[in-house]
């Protein structure tokens, strides 16, 4: 991408990443959870992370007039995946609840994220622009399935518990 381009991809980035801080600590705030609590303080702490990565290119793309390369941390897959809905987080919520509304909220807020970034690197001519967004969709894909995972088991245990099955 041209450099306004990249400049512009960078701050909506920025932006979406400071957004999905704010709202993942929201959620951390305001839960009765400390399971669900633990969760979105980890979303938060990623999110910020990433706005750091990105601050860090925008600045260098300022000075340098080109993105630098940089060493991207992988995403702790195993922790994220570790944070699934418990039977005690699942007593905890109610399907129709704040935090099940969160989780809802946050699913299509990564779902953005990932269309936004998986764009940026497909447009990319750079191959430290093409690396920091697939990165980035990357990072935001493991986010949304432990999201998705969440949410589907949160739906079958209300399920059940209402016998909400059509056999």
């Amino acid at each position: 991408m041209e450099n306004s381009k990249i400049t512009e991809a960078l701050k909506i980035a920025i932006l979406m990443e400071k957004r999905g801080q704010s709202f993942y600590s929201q959620v951390a705030k305001q839960t009765q959870s400390n399971e669900i609590r633990k969760i979105f303080e980890t979303m938060a702490n990623e999110e910020l992370l990433h706005e750091k990565f990105l601050s860090d290119q925008f600045h260098q793309l300022s000075v340098n007039n080109k993105l630098t390369s940089v060493k991207l941390p992988k995403a702790d897959a195993d922790q994220l995946i570790g944070m699934v809905l418990t039977k005690n987080i699942k007593k905890e919520i109610n399907a129709a609840g704040y935090e099940a509304a969160a989780i809802s909220a946050a699913i299509d807020m990564e779902s953005n994220a990932i269309r936004v970034y998986s764009e940026y690197a497909k447009k990319a001519t750079d191959t430290h622009e093409k690396e920091l967004f697939n990165w980035l969709a990357d990072w935001e894909r493991t986010h949304h399935k432990i999201l998705i995972d969440m949410d589907n088991e949160l739906k079958e245990s209300i399920w059940f518990d209402n016998k909400f099955w059509p056999f």
